[in-house]
């Protein structure tokens, strides 16, 4: 079975070597064939505490590390830095 990879954007980075990341997905209601949006948190694997708040990672199923924790960090992009140095520039 192939493993999943998912994107999400980083919420939580408190604890060590974990994140909280909020992963959206879009669904079409059966009845009413409307577009929805469901988010769901999956706490992740970080092994070297790279992440920060509000950044744009990719994670990847894998076996069970802790009682919460089935996904490791796959690829991170870092948002949260560019988004800060836009703003400095337009002040």
């Amino acid at each position: 079975m192939p493993k999943r990879i998912l994107k999400g954007k980083v919420l939580k980075n408190k604890n060590e070597k974990t994140i909280i990341v909020d992963v959206e997905s879009t669904y079409m209601h059966k009845k009413y064939k409307k577009f929805l949006k469901k988010n769901k948190k999956f706490a992740v694997h970080d092994e070297n505490n790279v992440t920060k708040i509000g950044d744009r990672v990719q994670i990847i199923e894998s076996r069970p590390i802790s009682k919460t924790k089935r996904f490791i960090l796959f690829d991170a992009k870092k948002v949260a830095k560019v988004k800060k140095w836009l703003l400095q520039k337009q002040n």
